[in-house]
């Protein structure tokens, strides 16, 4: 596993060679970037990130989920040098090289279902959703798709008309691409429709049938239903059992796609290669990015061979499948398969054993939810009325950020813990003693 190091702030935040590389920054680079933490991050090693003025930060995010083997894991180093030093770039859109080949034989094994599949390969999850957005419709002939409220499914216009996590994200693209209805997901702590599960005999997908297909959208017309076996920007929301394996059986019956956005969800994240497979569904179409190269950009589209069976040129791409990359998902997969599975599902078994216990003697905890190292804590003003809490769950996150530790937030109110698979339990406790603190001392203000 990673080394253990401290984590330790040595200088006010941000420090001085921050504040004038922030500045800098300010002046040429957009600001649309979210930039939460004012700090400016200089070099990372397992579960650890340091500034450009040595402070020193537990990491629980992993670089949103990118860094799945832990930052600058040597065999991945390795493999990037090595294959830099043959070849930075083979345009896989006009030239074979073995690379591209090899992994998609890998992810025809891993992904859910028989093997009989075929990668598109991409740069980001953006790519790999828009990619399935373009599949779907090229092989149903069909032009409508559902997705979910508070779903996040990238930001370029298709992919941000699926999403519907945050305002600011679709304020100003108007008009989005036509054809996508939303509906609520399953999210039992806060049911959209005041049922309680199970006696609710999950309602809120039997009413996509009942309402939708029969008043909003025909399910003739549904060419996909994109969903996240866990919703991520959304506040981690975890679906009950059985709801996921309804929704499938529903697509089969009209001919609807299902398409299991796991670009935050896979790659071992969860315990499993991917998210939907705690939930016993196979989907039709499969989204990746993220983990799937600890840290250099590359996503996929996965899909049985009957499905992606478009004809030359229907859908290209100049650096999808980069060499460099692709070498680095293969030694990705590689110490994931073989090192980090058991250990994303023992550690996050361990995370949530301290939160559920922490959560019993805590005001503002509401919700502890998750599946291996996803994982959320939904922060409430009273556990009794649940009402939100974004304030807090910001302040939150921004004192640990001023302790040593570094985590985001998702959704309105809830934290979100998504460290590299490779943590150590030594780093667990190092990061959710400097949490439990915080929230201590919040809770006491309160009072």
């Amino acid at each position: 596993m990673a080394a253990i190091h401290k984590p330790q702030i040595v200088t006010e935040l941000p420090g001085p060679n921050s504040r004038k590389l922030i500045a800098e920054d300010e002046k040429y680079v957009s600001q649309s970037y979210t930039r939460i933490f004012p700090t400016v991050l200089e070099r990372s090693e397992g579960c650890y990130t340091w500034d450009a003025d040595g402070n020193c930060f537990v990491d629980f995010h992993a670089g949103i989920g990118v860094c799945s083997t832990g930052n600058v894991h040597p065999r991945v180093v390795e493999a990037v040098k090595a294959q830099a030093e043959r070849g930075l770039h083979f345009a896989t859109a006009d030239f074979f090289h073995d690379l591209t080949g090899r992994l998609a034989h890998k992810l025809a094994q891993i992904t859910p279902g028989d093997e009989n599949k075929r990668t598109f390969f991409t740069n980001s999850g953006t790519e790999s959703v828009e990619a399935a957005i373009k599949l779907a419709k090229y092989a149903t002939k069909r032009s409508r798709f559902i997705a979910y409220i508070s779903s996040f499914h990238g930001r370029t216009i298709g992919a941000v008309s699926l999403t519907a996590s945050k305002k600011n994200q679709r304020l100003h693209f108007h008009p989005m691409m036509p054809g996508v209805t939303h509906v609520f997901y399953p999210y039992c702590y806060r049911c959209p429709i005041n049922l309680k599960y199970p006696s609710c005999n999950l309602q809120c997908a039997d009413m996509i049938e009942e309402i939708y297909f029969a008043q909003v959208c025909p399910a003739e017309e549904v060419a996909a239903f994109f969903v996240e076996s866990i919703q991520g920007e959304g506040g981690y929301v975890v679906p009950p059992e059985g709801y996921f394996p309804k929704i499938k059986k529903m697509c089969e019956k009209y001919g609807i796609l299902f398409v299991s956005d796991e670009v935050q969800s896979g790659m071992g994240r969860t315990g499993k290669w991917f998210c939907i497979e705690h939930f016993g569904v196979a989907p039709d179409i499969v989204t990746i990015a993220k983990g799937i190269a600890s840290g250099l950009p590359l996503g996929a589209t996965v899909a049985s061979a009957d499905i992606m069976n478009w004809e030359r040129g229907a859908h290209s791409t100049t650096f999808g499948g980069n060499p460099v990359s692709c070498a680095a998902a293969l030694a990705t997969l590689d110490i994931i398969e073989n090192e980090l599975l058991d250990n994303a599902r023992l550690m996050g078994e361990y995370f949530m054993t301290r939160l559920l216990e922490f959560q019993c003697t805590s005001e503002i905890v509401g919700d502890v939810r998750g599946r291996g190292l996803m994982i959320g804590i939904e922060i409430v003003k009273n556990r009794e009325t649940r009402e939100r809490a974004p304030k807090l769950a910001n302040d939150i996150m921004m004192q640990c950020f001023r302790k040593g530790l570094m985590m985001l937030t998702a959704g309105q109110n809830t934290l979100r813990i998504l460290p590299p698979l490779s943590i150590a339990k030594e780093t667990v406790d190092q990061g959710l003693d400097i949490l439990f603190e915080v929230i201590r001392a919040i809770e006491k203000e309160r009072r």
